[in-house]
C-alpha cells in the first residue's frame, strides 16, 4: 500500500500535525524524515524494517556508507537519517552542556553520546569553565581498537589556549568492558602531573564501557 492510499487522517505527517509527534510511533517519524519509500514498500513499512533489523540506537551508529549496504537506502536516504541523528546528538549534548558536571555519570552520560558505538579507541578530553559547565570538548587521538596514543602537549594545548582550569578525560573501550588497563593507569597519571605543572585539574579519567563506566576518581585513583 502507497502513502497516498492510506485514509489521510492517518498518514504520519497529518498525525504529526493534528496530535503532536509524542503520539507518533518511532517508524511514523522516520517514515516522516524519508519521505518516500522503495518499489514495493511505502515510507512506513521501510521504517517499520530498519527499525526492526537494526534498532534506532543501531541506526544512530552507521556511516552513510553503512546505511547504503541496506536493500533500499540510497545516498540521499543514508544522509537523510545521518543528518537527524547528528542533529539529535548534538541537541542532547547542548542540554547537557548547560548543567555543571557533579558526578562520574554525568561525564558518562555526556561522553556516551560521542564514543558509544566506536569501534576504536577514542580520547575525548573535557574543558570545564569556573561552574563545571562543559565549555568544550575535543577528540585528540584515535587509536587502535585497543589502544591509543596520547601526549600531554595535546591534550593541555586547547587547555591552555581556552583558559580552562579544570578538564576532565575519557576514553572508550570498544570491547565494552571499562576495566583499565596498564597504559590506561600510566596515561591518568602522567597527565595529572602535567596538569599541575601547568596549574590545570585533571578532575577525572572516566573509561566508557558497554552500559557502564569506570571513574579513576570514584575509584580514588587519580593520586
Amino acid at each position: 500500500m502507497k502513502i497516498r492510499d492510506i485514509p489521510p487522517e492517518n498518514r504520519p505527517r497529518e498525525r504529526l500535525h493534528r496530535l503532536g509527534p509524542d503520539h507518533l510511533s518511532d517508524s511514523e517519524l522516520l517514515a516522516i524524515i524519508l519521505q518516500q519509500g522503495t518499489v514495493g514498500e511505502n515510507a512506513i513499512d521501510l521504517s517499520n524494517r530498519l527499525i526492526a533489523q537494526h534498532s534506532l540506537d543501531g541506526l544512530s551508529t552507521l556511516s552513510p556508507k553503512e546505511l547504503q549496504k541496506i536493500k533500499g537506502i540510497g545516498p540521499a536516504k543514508a544522509s537523510q537519517i545521518t543528518s537527524i541523528f547528528a542533529l539529535a546528538k548534538r541537541c542532547s549534548l547542548k542540554a547537557k552542556e548547560k548543567t555543571p558536571v557533579k558526578t562520574a555519570q554525568d561525564v558518562y552520560e555526556y561522553a556516551k553520546e560521542i564514543l558509544g558505538g566506536k569501534d576504536r579507541e577514542h580520547i575525548l578530553i573535557l574543558y570545564l569553565d569556573s561552574k563545571n559547565r562543559i565549555n568544550k570538548h575535543e577528540t585528540i587521538s584515535m587509536g587502535t581498537l585497543n589502544s591509543s596514543l596520547i601526549h600531554p602537549r595535546e591534550v593541555f594545548k586547547t587547555a591552555i589556549k581556552e583558559n580552562t582550569s579544570a578538564i576532565i578525560i575519557t576514553h572508550n573501550h570498544p570491547s565494552g568492558d571499562p576495566s583499565p588497563s596498564k597504559d590506561d593507569r600510566e596515561i591518568t597519571k602522567e597527565l595529572r602531573n602535567a596538569g599541575e605543572l601547568l596549574e590545570i585539574q585533571v578532575i577525572d579519567h572516566v573509561i566508557i564501557g558497554k552500559d557502564t563506566y569506570y571513574s579513576f576518581k570514584e575509584r580514588n585513583q587519580l593520586g
